[in-house]
């Protein structure tokens, strides 16, 4: 076939457009089912080997919690962040017991201590399902009824999965509605603490240092999977390097990247700037201030919201930058600019005709959303009732319902492929505080109040003639769903049962279902709206471009790499790694005060550290909330670090890619072998990472 002239400028100037950077910079989260092998080849003279990368997918770890993580030793050691691991080490706390803050280590099997509710997954394989899913969608459909056809397919489609395979099965969405793609796991849910530091040396600095750099952080935590009682047995995992990497190495990244926005039309990123990160930082700004006064109550208060709390501020301040990057005008005008062109390179292809309207689809279903979301917000994100408990009891009052019909006509969650999956996070043991309940609640119907008003039905129905306070000690004081043995004879009952329950928080759950119902609706009904237009967009760019660009992230597995590299800020270079000698440095600049205090230990041990041992490191590795715990990983294949946060010019990663001075934060492998032997005595799990098998 030949290619008019006027075609190849038309490819060229989209290629610039969309494709420029990526060849000049180390852009990208990248589908393990299209690598970046030209980039890596052209660049850095490295093309990963089908083996090299299969070896790599199946050493990476999900947590279904949020985060990411990595096998490092064949007898089912994993390793992430604390923070990652945070609500495993909070669930084991109580009064005598603080292993958030004072950390854990398993010198035997025998202590590792099995964690309540954690399910962990591994990527096994990877089936391109587009066809059948979007066959399911007929073009004279409502948008209701082709959301229906939509969810009912991929229903369909992740219970046979389960049937034939036994794995996990998600369908996840790719480029907006592009692609499908079907994702096996295989599933962890027997799974042990076996290390953590204490939480003070795991985020130094606190929140002055959060999202900054220089830092140092050993912000690790090791568990173990286990499979009929004893250790998984692991055939692909990565090898510990001893020595870590060095500057302007070229390094991997292997991780589930949460969320990125980097495909949203303007007006949708619009909507961000203006609507919905406003009152996001509303939100996260009042549950900040009502955590650090129920922490100030006492010892044990600070420790049960700990966990919360730093969440929290993670949130709020990840969210300041990215609604910084939406408030520089430069970084819009550019994603404006590059709209601009591709629907004028898509105006003269008469062939993607069906593309032109749908910039204007997803503006007006967006106006739809905008004007619902705050309810959604509320209601069906629970953001006006923020309990573990009302989450339980509304679990058990949908469940008793959505149970009842076909497969493909349920509630997402509810379907029979997540069915194990919920019923861990249901069923879990973890301890809950009345006192903590209460005031989370009591906020967030306050919260209510203010959005919609004292006199709103579903305000009235809510507070049931009570102040927000008075309402939430009679709901967490009378509530039976505390109780898990009460919980598994609700779910195992009918709505009949679980209505002669009578339980407070189960009936308040009912008062608002019908609302939340409608309102999640509406919203889904819009996004398919948006789903529809983008994979139109979607296959305007393929026609130019073709599959070769990365989709945005979705908490799927992706690779990323870059160099391990400085940056220049405010006229000074920043160094590409820190040691142990600055961390002691920086804790005297402080005279050893909070946040920048050192637990005891390290400081009794201090004399036992090569203070020139690197600690932490920057590299331009292409990073987003949830690569949290992803390994760096050179091209031997081998863990030379961990990512665990990234610095202030990252934030605005979640829109647009930039190497200038964003990077990602890891902590160094020799730092995590250093800190094992020489502070926390434990040799013998140093020595698993390098290979020597543990009795």
């Amino acid at each position: 076939m030949k290619t008019t002239k006027s075609e190849c400028v038309l490819a060229l100037t989209l290629a610039l457009v969309a494709g420029e950077t990526v060849l000049q910079s180390d852009e990208g989260m990248w589908l393990y089912t299209d690598p970046p092998r030209r980039q890596l080849k052209e660049k850095y003279g490295f093309e990963p080997s089908d083996a090299w990368l299969e070896h790599v997918r199946q050493s990476s770890v999900r947590f279904n919690s949020g985060g990411s993580g990595s096998f490092v030793s064949e007898d089912g050691l994993i390793l992430s962040n604390h923070h990652v691991g945070a609500d495993s080490l909070q669930k084991f706390g109580d009064e005598q017991h603080n292993y958030y803050r004072d950390g854990f280590f398993a010198r035997t099997r025998a202590e590792e201590k099995k964690c309540f509710d954690l399910e962990l997954n591994v990527l096994m394989e990877i089936e391109d399902v587009t066809d059948r899913v979007n066959s399911a969608v007929k073009a004279d459909q409502t948008p209701e009824e082709a959301f229906a056809a939509r969810r009912a397919v991929m229903a369909a489609i992740e219970k046979e999965s389960l049937e034939k395979t036994g794995l996990r099965s998600d369908v996840v969405t790719l480029y907006q509605g592009g692609r499908y793609h079907l994702h096996r796991f295989k599933k962890y849910t027997d799974v042990r603490l076996v290390f953590a530091p204490e939480q003070q040396i795991a985020f130094f600095g606190g929140d002055p240092d959060n999202f900054e750099y220089p830092r140092f952080d050993l912000d690790i935590c090791f568990f173990r999977a286990y499979e009929n009682g004893q250790p998984a047995r692991i055939s692909h995992f990565l090898k510990f390097s001893s020595t870590g990497p060095a500057e302007n190495e070229l390094v991997f990244v292997s991780g589930h990247p949460g969320h990125t926005s980097r495909s949203l039309t303007v007006d949708e990123l619009a909507y961000l700037r203006d609507q919905r990160f406003p009152y996001a930082m509303q939100w996260l700004n009042r549950l900040e201030v009502m955590l650090i006064a129920y922490s100030a109550r006492n010892e044990e208060s600070a420790r049960r919201a700990k966990e919360f709390l730093f969440g929290v501020q993670n949130s709020r301040k990840a969210r300041e930058g990215m609604l910084a990057g939406l408030l520089d005008p430069q970084i819009m005008a550019r994603k404006q600019a590059d709209e601009t062109r591709l629907r004028q390179a898509v105006a003269g292809k008469p062939e993607l005709r069906e593309a032109r309207p749908a910039w204007d689809t997803i503006t007006a279903a967006q106006k739809v959303i905008a004007q619902n979301n705050r309810p959604y917000n509320l209601l069906e994100s629970a953001h006006g009732f923020n309990s573990t408990l009302f989450q339980i009891a509304r679990t058990l009052l949908r469940s008793a319902e959505e149970k009842s019909k076909p497969n493909g006509d349920r509630l997402r969650e509810f379907r029979d492929s997540n069915r194990e999956s919920l019923e861990l996070e249901l069923f879990s043991e973890e301890p809950l505080y009345d006192d903590f309940e209460q005031i989370k609640l009591a906020h967030s119907l306050t919260w209510l109040v203010g959005n919609l008003g004292y006199s709103h039905p579903v305000v009235q129905l809510a507070l049931a003639g009570k102040s927000p306070r008075d309402r939430a000690a009679d709901l967490v004081l009378n509530t039976r769903v505390k109780d898990v043995a009460r919980r598994k004879k609700l779910y195992a009952g009918t709505p009949q049962d679980v209505a002669a329950a009578h339980d407070p928080l189960i009936e308040l759950a009912r008062t608002v279902d019908a609302e939340a119902r409608a309102v999640r609706k509406i919203l889904e009904t819009q996004d398919e709206l948006k789903q529809q237009a983008y994979a139109k967009i979607a296959k305007a760019r393929f026609a130019f471009e073709g599959t070769s660009a990365y989709p945005d992230a979705t908490f799927t597995l992706r690779l990323a790499y870059g160099l391990v590299k400085g940056y220049e800020e405010e006229g000074r270079k920043v160094p590409f790694q820190t040691t142990f000698a600055g961390l002691y440095e920086r804790s005297a600049a402080h005279q050893n005060q909070p946040p920048f205090d050192l637990p005891k230990r390290w400081i009794e041990r201090k004399s036992r550290l090569d203070l020139n041992t690197p600690f932490n490191f920057v590299s331009t590795a292409d990073i987003i909330g949830g690569n949290s715990g992803s390994p760096n990983v050179n091209r031997q294949g081998e863990f030379v670090g961990i990512i665990f946060d990234g610095n202030i010019q990252s934030l605005v990663l979640d829109f647009i890619y930039t190497e200038e001075q964003a990077r990602a934060v890891s902590v160094h492998s020799r730092a995590i072998l250093e800190s094992l032997r020489q502070v926390y005595d434990a040799g013998s799990l140093a020595d698993e990472l390098l290979g020597k098998r543990q009795p």
